[in-house]
C-alpha cells in the first residue's frame, strides 16, 4: 500500500507540473492555427516540384548547364584538374562536389560526369575520362574508384575569367563555401551539347549542335536581330549529333526552331557493298543519337529470326574500337531497297527524336525558340564581358594610384630613403610622414614601403614610366568599352571566332530532304501481275508476261502447281502497287496491296492465304477486286450466287483494317460471287449457268450502306451466278462455257429490263459445250486468259473469236484435256505476239501442238427461237 500511495503521488506531481508549463505556454499553444490539409499538399507539392525544376532537372539557358554539371565543372577547376595537369580519381572529384556543392547522392553525381566524358553523348565533352566510361552497347562505366578525370580544353572556355567578377556567388548549401550561379561559358553549350531533363509535369530534351554552324547563327543575330528561322537555317541546318546518322526532311526542325517543339526522324547510315555473283550486302556504320547499340541489334536479329524481313542470310556486329560496323548480306537478286526501308520500319535504325527546347530564363521554366537561346546567350555573354571590364577597369585604376605613387618616390629618393632611416622602424609614424611631405595616401606608402630599394632606382623609372602609360591606355579602353555597345559586341564576335578556329570540326549528321515515311511501294519498281487464287486456299502473284498469246484452240502452259483436288478460282490482272479487297464467302472484306502478294515462279503453288489474312473459322476468299487513287468508280455493286445485288459507295472500303470488315449481309445458304466497279450511270449485266443473262440500269438498285443485305437482281431459276459485267466494261459479250465454246456478242443484243427477271439466252447450253462458267463485258481488243481446274492456262486475243448472235452455241476457243474443264476467265490488254516461235525459249517445250486450223471455225451457230417473254417474278 506504500508504494501505489507514492506512485499516486508521483504521478499527481507530474500532471501538476504538465499543467503550470501549458498554463505557462498559453499564448504558444493559442498560436496553433488549423490549416486545409489538401491546400498544404498542394502548396508543398508546388514547393517540392519548382525546387525539382530550378535546381536539378532544367538547365539554365545562359550556360547550358543543370546545377549538379555546373558544380563538377567549378570542383574540378578549384582543384585545379585542368587540361595540362594529370588525371585524378574520379571518386575524388564527386567527394568534392557532394562535400562543399552538391548535398546529393554520390551516384547521381557521378552518372553525370560520366555522361560529361562520352564522346557519343556529349557533341564536345567537356570531361576527359580516363578508363572505361561506357560504351554504345549500353554498358555503364566502371565504378568510380577505377576511373579518372580531368577537365577538356572546351571546358576551360566555360570557366574563363571565373575569377574576374563575371558571374554571382552564392553561398553553398552549408554556408561555408560559395559557388557561382552560373559560368560565363564563351561556348554556347545549350545549343552544342544540348540537354536532356525530366521535371516534376514538364521535361527537356535539346539536341546538339555544330559548334562551327552554332557560331555562324549567333553571328548572324548580331548582325541582323530581326532575322526569320530560315534565314538562320542557312547557317544552322539543323542538329548535329555525336553518332552521327541521318535526318530525314526539315520540316520537323524548322518546327522546333519556331516553336521551342518538334520531331524530327533520324536514321542509321549504312552503304550496299557488291559481293559478287548477283549478291550484295549492307553494312550500317552510323546509328541514331540515343539508341542503345545491342538493343538495336537484337532487334534486327528477331526480325530477320521471325522472317519478317525475308532475304537475309548472314547478321553480325563487327563493331570494335574503331567504329560502328553492323554486316548484314543478302540472298542472290534480292532488291536490297526494300529490306533497308522494312529494317527502317521495324528496327530502332530509324527512331524519332522529340525537340523540346525548356530551360530556365531569369530563373522561370520557359519553352524557348532558336532565336531565343541565342539572344539569351548573347545578353549573357555581354553581361559577362561588361563585368569583366568593370572589374579589369578597377584593377587598373587600382594598380595605376600605386603607380602614381611610385613614381612620386622616384622624384625624392633620397628625402625618401633619409625619412626611412630616421623612422627606427615605426611605420605608422613613417607613413605619416610620407603622406604629410609627399602627398600619398596609406595604400601609395605602404607600396612604397613594400618595394625593394633597387626597385625604386633610377634603373626602374623607365619601367614605371612605361607601365603608366599603358595603365592609362588601358583604362581609356577598359571605359570606351563600356560606353559603347558595339566594341561589346565586336568581343563577342573575336571569341566566338576564337572558339570556332579552335574546337570547330565537320557536321557528323547529314540532313536529306524527302518523307521519313517511306512506303516498301516506293521502293518497288511498278509493274503489272496477274493474282491468282485457287480453290483451297493458295495465292500467289506473277509478272503479267509470264504468259504470252496463243491462237484460239491451243491448251496453254501450266502457271501453278496444284494438289489433287484443287483448282483455281480467282484471277484478276493489276499493277502490283494497286490495292487490292478481298472478299469472303462470309460477306467480310479485307484489304491489303499487291506488292504484298508473295511472287511465285510459274510452277509454284504459292502460299496459303490464312499467312496473309486474319480469316475465321470456315472462311474463304471468294473475290478479288483491285482499285488506285486514280479509280474514278463512284460504287461496287455485289452479286451473290443466288441473285440478289446491292451497291454500296465505294468510300466505305477505303480505310479497311488488318481484322476486316463487313461487306455485304447475306441470305442464309448464300454467298458472294461477284464484286463490280461502277461509275453511277452503268448498264449490268448477270448471267446464270443455264445460260440465261438479265440486262438492267444500275440506277434500278439504290445506293446502301456496307452492312446492308442488297435486293434481287436475277432470278437464278434454281441455278446460280457466273458472270457479270458492266457496260462501261466493254460494248461487246463475251461468254464461255466449261468445254471451252465461247464467242462475242453485241450488247445491245441483250434486252434491256428492270431487274428480278429470269433474262434471255447468252449461249445455248448443250451437253456438248457444257454449263456457261464465264460472261465478261469487252471492247474486243483484249487478250483473254482462260483456267482449267487442273491449273492449264491458255491466252487467246479475242480478236480471234467469232462475233456470234446472243442464242448461238459458238466456236471451240479453248480444248480442255480429258476430265478437266474451263473454271475462270480473266481479261488483260493485248499482247502483240501471235506465235510459239516468238516465245522465249523456256516456255516453247511447254507448248503443245494447237489444235485445229489457225482460221476461226463456226461451230453449230444455228440460230435458236428466242423464249417467250418471262413473267415478272412476284
Amino acid at each position: 500500500m506504500p508504494n501505489e500511495d507514492h506512485n499516486q503521488n508521483d504521478l499527481n506531481n507530474e500532471l501538476d507540473e504538465f499543467q503550470d508549463e501549458i498554463n505557462e505556454n498559453s499564448e504558444q499553444y493559442d498560436a496553433i492555427e488549423d490549416i486545409e490539409i489538401s491546400k498544404e499538399m498542394r502548396d508543398s507539392f508546388l514547393d517540392y516540384s519548382m525546387s525539382v525544376i530550378v535546381q536539378r532537372a532544367l538547365p539554365d539557358v545562359r550556360d547550358g548547364m543543370k546545377p549538379v554539371h555546373r558544380r563538377i565543372l567549378y570542383a574540378m577547376s578549384r582543384l585545379n584538374m585542368t587540361p595540362g595537369s594529370a588525371h585524378k580519381k574520379s571518386a575524388r572529384i564527386v567527394g568534392d562536389v557532394i562535400g562543399k556543392y552538391h548535398p546529393h547522392g554520390d551516384t547521381a553525381v557521378y552518372e553525370a560526369m560520366v555522361r560529361m566524358a562520352q564522346d557519343f553523348s556529349y557533341r564536345y565533352p567537356l570531361v576527359d575520362g580516363h578508363g572505361n566510361f561506357g560504351s554504345l552497347d549500353g554498358d555503364g562505366a566502371a565504378a568510380m574508384r577505377y576511373t579518372e578525370a580531368r577537365m577538356s580544353k572546351i571546358s576551360m572556355e566555360m570557366v574563363a575569367d571565373l575569377n574576374k567578377e563575371t558571374v554571382d556567388f552564392i553561398e553553398n548549401y552549408d554556408g561555408d563555401d560559395v559557388e557561382p550561379v552560373v559560368l560565363p561559358s564563351r561556348i554556347p553549350n545549350l545549343l552544342v551539347n544540348g540537354a536532356m531533363g525530366i521535371a516534376v509535369g514538364m521535361a527537356t530534351n535539346i539536341p546538339t549542335h555544330n559548334l562551327s554552324e552554332t557560331v555562324k547563327a549567333i553571328k548572324a543575330v548580331m548582325d541582323d536581330p530581326d532575322v526569320s528561322v530560315p534565314e538562320l537555317m542557312e547557317y544552322l541546318p539543323g542538329p548535329d549529333f555525336p553518332t552521327g546518322g541521318i535526318i530525314i526532311g526539315r520540316k520537323g526542325i524548322r518546327d522546333a526552331y519556331e516553336t521551342g517543339k518538334g520531331s524530327i526522324m533520324l536514321r542509321a547510315k549504312y552503304r550496299v557493298e557488291d559481293m559478287g555473283n548477283g549478291k550484295k550486302r549492307i553494312i550500317y556504320y552510323e546509328i541514331p543519337y540515343g539508341v542503345n547499340k545491342m538493343k538495336m541489334y537484337e532487334k534486327m536479329a528477331e526480325v530477320v529470326r521471325d522472317k519478317l524481313v525475308q532475304g537475309v542470310v548472314y547478321l553480325n556486329d563487327e563493331s570494335n574500337r574503331e567504329g560502328v560496323r553492323i554486316v548484314m548480306e543478302l540472298k542472290k537478286d534480292v532488291q536490297e531497297e526494300v529490306i533497308i526501308n522494312q529494317m527502317f520500319r521495324l528496327t530502332p535504325l530509324q527512331t524519332t527524336f522529340g525537340i523540346n527546347m525548356l530551360a530556365l530564363e531569369n530563373g522561370r521554366p520557359k519553352q524557348l525558340s532558336l532565336k531565343n537561346i541565342i539572344v539569351d546567350y548573347i545578353l549573357h555573354q555581354e553581361d559577362v564581358i561588361i563585368r569583366r571590364t568593370k572589374y579589369e577597369l578597377r584593377k587598373a585604376q587600382e594598380r595605376l594610384h600605386i603607380v602614381k605613387g611610385l613614381l612620386i618616390a622616384l622624384d625624392n629618393l633620397d628625402e625618401l630613403i633619409t625619412m626611412i632611416r630616421q623612422s627606427h622602424d615605426e611605420e605608422p609614424i613613417l607613413i605619416g610622414h610620407m603622406n604629410e611631405r609627399f602627398g600619398l595616401d596609406e595604400i601609395q606608402s605602404k607600396a612604397i614601403l613594400a618595394m625593394q630599394i633597387r626597385r625604386l632606382s633610377g634603373l626602374e623609372r623607365e619601367k614605371i614610366e612605361n607601365e603608366f602609360e599603358s595603365l592609362n591606355a588601358a583604362i581609356a579602353d577598359y571605359q570606351d568599352i563600356l560606353a559603347n555597345k558595339e566594341r561589346v559586341l565586336g568581343i563577342i564576335r573575336e571569341n566566338l571566332d576564337d572558339i570556332a578556329e579552335k574546337y570547330g570540326d565537320a557536321r557528323k549528321t547529314d540532313i536529306i530532304e524527302g518523307s521519313y515515311d517511306v512506303l516498301d511501294e516506293d521502293l518497288i519498281p511498278e509493274e503489272n501481275i496477274i493474282l491468282t487464287l485457287t480453290d483451297s486456299g493458295y495465292i500467289k502473284a506473277q509478272q503479267l508476261d509470264t504468259y504470252h498469246t496463243q491462237n484460239r484452240g491451243g491448251k496453254g502452259i501450266r502457271s501453278i502447281s496444284l494438289n489433287e483436288e484443287d483448282s483455281i478460282d480467282r484471277m484478276i490482272t493489276l499493277s502490283n502497287h494497286d490495292f487490292v479487297l478481298l472478299f469472303t464467302n462470309l460477306g467480310r472484306v479485307y484489304r491489303l496491296k499487291g506488292y504484298q502478294f508473295p511472287l511465285g515462279s510459274r510452277t509454284s503453288k504459292g502460299m496459303p492465304i490464312v499467312n496473309l489474312l486474319p480469316l475465321q473459322e470456315n472462311e474463304k476468299v471468294t473475290e478479288l477486286h483491285a482499285y488506285n487513287d486514280s479509280s474514278k468508280a463512284e460504287s461496287l455493286l455485289f452479286i451473290t450466287s443466288q441473285g440478289i445485288v446491292k451497291r454500296t459507295p465505294i468510300q466505305e472500303f477505303y480505310n479497311i483494317n488488318r481484322n476486316g470488315k463487313i461487306a455485304i449481309t447475306l441470305n442464309e445458304g448464300d454467298q458472294l460471287a461477284f464484286v463490280k466497279s461502277t461509275l453511277g450511270d452503268e448498264e449490268i449485266v448477270i448471267a446464270g449457268d443455264n445460260g440465261k443473262a438479265i440486262r438492267f440500269k444500275e440506277t434500278e438498285v439504290r445506293q446502301m450502306s456496307r452492312t446492308a443485305s442488297g435486293v434481287r437482281g436475277f432470278d437464278t431459276a434454281g441455278g446460280h451466278v457466273v458472270g457479270a459485267a458492266t457496260s462501261s466494261e466493254g460494248n461487246m459479250i463475251f461468254a464461255l462455257s466449261e468445254n471451252g465454246y465461247g464467242k462475242q456478242s453485241l450488247l445491245d443484243s441483250y434486252r434491256l429490263t428492270s431487274r428480278g427477271k429470269k433474262g434471255v439466252r447468252t449461249l445455248n447450253v448443250t451437253g456438248k459445250t457444257g454449263a456457261l462458267v464465264a460472261l465478261k463485258a469487252v471492247t474486243g481488243d483484249e487478250d483473254a486468259l482462260i483456267a482449267t481446274q487442273n491449273g492449264q492456262i491458255i491466252r487467246v486475243h479475242l480478236h480471234n473469236i467469232s462475233v456470234l448472235g446472243r442464242n448461238t452455241q459458238g466456236v471451240r476457243v479453248v480444248k480442255p484435256n480429258e476430265n478437266d474443264k474451263v473454271y475462270r476467265v480473266t481479261l488483260v490488254d493485248h499482247e502483240e505476239q501471235d506465235s510459239a516461235g516468238d516465245l522465249p525459249e523456256n516456255l516453247k517445250e511447254e507448248l503443245p501442238v494447237l489444235e485445229g486450223e489457225l482460221v476461226p471455225e463456226i461451230e453449230e451457230t444455228t440460230e435458236i427461237p428466242e423464249v417467250e417473254k418471262e413473267k415478272d417474278p412476284a
